[in-house]
């Protein structure tokens, strides 16, 4: 990657000229007139040195640059930062390798094989997935994609809540469905799909004996939606797990029971109230005390271990199972949960290794107006309705491309568009543009193999030069994305990379030039429907070879 080569310089730098031993930020620069790089290293300096100007800290890294003309040039702009130019001959040189490359081009080595883990979706099973299942389903699915490609060795998970108030809700709903139980609307789930398993659940078994049993009820019922809705609706999205994990199964295997000793014996666990609460050392708020939670209840007599406890007990036993990092990936109503379990982490020493990404909510929109949805009214967007009104590829790249802490507008219409105002249209476009004229140059004599020696040093236009730095960015993405999880960025660069793409299409004639130069970009189509191809399947998204 050119950006930590460029690193690289900066470090020996700093060493020669005797500067404290930092690493050197280097970022990519939004005015490609003045710079394709740049490094705020000296701002970062002169606050450790007052003695010394940032203009003159700048000057004396350049000095010290190793020179490297054929890579990179280095100028101080007026506010001390240090400019980086990328030489057209490194660009130029770089598109051998991406075409020999190929699928491989992108992946770094950052992850090291370390084990990470991605739990994600984790919808209740007391419905089929919704509109706004949708959201993390595929920004978890992209995210696991690309730390894979990172070097990372991924696992995903799903996490069943299977216990509690939600599943006796589950089984009164069902028997009240059938004319056995209560009438409470506000708590009981609702709609067509109630109906259905309603009918399946009373035709295997005798319903009259589970009048008074709704948690068992209830517990048949779950299963039956994770086995009849959530499984395959996952399968139709494209999305696998390597592992579901049940929360019944950390009660039943006595991991929770275990986690309650734990924090008793580290004395995180305090009885008061007729509770055991979960009491840490460390204040959450202002002062101790505030972050206190109970984790286990008592309800009729007995003690009742809270959804928190089973967390934790879930998040030790994800450590037990030798993963360096977790990351969750949780709904919007998860939002003021996540302090109390960041604590508990810490104050079991797993503050580090501890990631919680909050989706916000999701507005269905439709001719200008919002669908109004409900998932315990039964009023909702299944996530497999929204497909077969858009399609996969439109839902995956519409989802992902919103940052998860934002609100975002699903817009119906906007999904179904076949033009270039559709993002994944455009971006797959550019990609079938691209085969296109490759199959072109194939009838017209050019062999795969020409291409791929073409003397890529002919590539000197403007517009080749812009979209060559911009198929360099994906390995530095790759890389970015594997440190802050914006898996955001990626649709962003791609529709970018399209951007060039048709832009450099329009304005040059890539087949009918000199046969050196026709060579040279075609040379350089191959890379950008390279580059599409790899970022397309990253997000789970198709890159056809031809579009209608």
């Amino acid at each position: 990657m050119i950006r930590n080569l460029l690193r690289e310089k900066l470090e020996e730098a700093l060493k020669e000229a005797s500067y404290p031993n930092i690493e050197p930020e280097v970022l990519v620069s939004t005015n490609p007139k003045f710079a394709d790089y740049y490094s705020p290293v000296a701002l970062k300096l002169a606050k450790a040195l007052p003695d010394q100007s940032v203009s003159e800290i700048a000057k004396s890294l350049q000095a010290k640059l190793p020179a490297d003309e054929k890579i990179y040039t280095a100028a101080i702009a007026p506010n001390g930062l240090v400019n980086f130019k990328i030489a057209d001959e490194y660009l130029q040189s770089q598109i051998q390798k991406i075409v020999e490359e190929d699928t491989n081009f992108g992946k770094v080595d950052i992850g090291k094989n370390q084990k990470v883990q991605v739990e994600f979706v984790s919808a209740n099973p007391t419905g089929p997935l919704t509109l706004g299942n949708g959201r993390g389903a595929f920004s978890g699915d992209t995210l696991a994609n690309c730390l894979a490609f990172a070097g990372f060795e991924v696992e995903r998970e799903y996490y069943i809540n299977d216990t509690g108030n939600q599943i006796k809700n589950l089984g009164d709903s069902v028997l009240k469905e059938l004319g056995l139980g209560k009438e409470n609307l506000d708590e009981l789930y609702q709609g067509d799909y109630v109906r259905e398993i309603s009918t399946e659940i009373k035709n295997g078994i005798d319903i009259e004996s589970y009048k008074d049993k709704p948690i068992e009820l209830g517990e048949k019922a779950a299963r039956f939606i994770l086995d009849t809705y959530i499984k395959p609706s996952l399968k139709k999205i494209n999305i696998g797990f390597d592992h579901f994990v049940s929360e019944k199964s950390l009660h039943e295997s006595g991991k929770v029971i275990a986690t309650l000793d734990l924090l008793k014996k580290k004395n995180l666990a305090l009885e008061k109230e007729g509770a055991i609460w979960f009491s840490p050392k460390k204040p959450l708020g202002s002062k101790i005390g505030e972050a206190d939670r109970v984790l286990v209840r008592s309800e009729g007599g007995q003690n009742a271990p809270t959804y928190f406890l089973s967390d934790i007990a879930y998040h030790l036993d994800k450590f037990d199972r030798g993963f360096e990092k977790v990351i969750n990936i949780w709904g919007a109503d998860h939002a003021g949960y996540v302090p109390r379990m960041k604590l508990a982490m810490s104050e079991l020493g797993f503050s580090d290794r501890v990631v919680i990404i909050i989706t916000q909510l999701v507005r269905l929109v439709e001719n200008g107006k919002e669908v109004r949805v409900s998932k315990r009214a039964g009023r909702f967007i299944t996530l497999e309705e929204l497909i077969d009104k858009t399609s996969l590829d439109a839902a995956r790249f519409f989802f992902v491309s919103h940052a998860p802490n934002t609100h975002m507008d699903f817009d119906l219409n906007l999904a179904r568009e076949t033009s270039s105002k559709n993002p994944v249209f455009y971006v797959q476009y550019a990609h079938a543009r691209c085969a296109s004229l490759l199959k072109k140059a194939q009838k017209e004599g050019f062999s795969l193999a020409s291409i791929s020696k073409s003397d890529t040093s002919l590539l000197s236009r403007p517009e080749e030069i812009v979209l060559m730095k911009q198929l360099l960015r994906l390995p530095e993405l790759i890389e970015d994305i594997s440190k802050n999880f914006a898996v955001h960025l990626l649709p962003a660069y791609t529709t970018q990379l399209a951007d060039k793409l048709h832009r450099y299409y329009e304005r040059e004639k890539i087949i009918g030039e000199k046969k050196e130069v026709t060579l040279a970009r075609l040379a350089l189509i191959t890379a950008t429907k390279t580059l599409l191809r790899n970022s397309l399947q990253l997000m789970g998204i198709s890159a056809p070879e031809h579009m209608d």
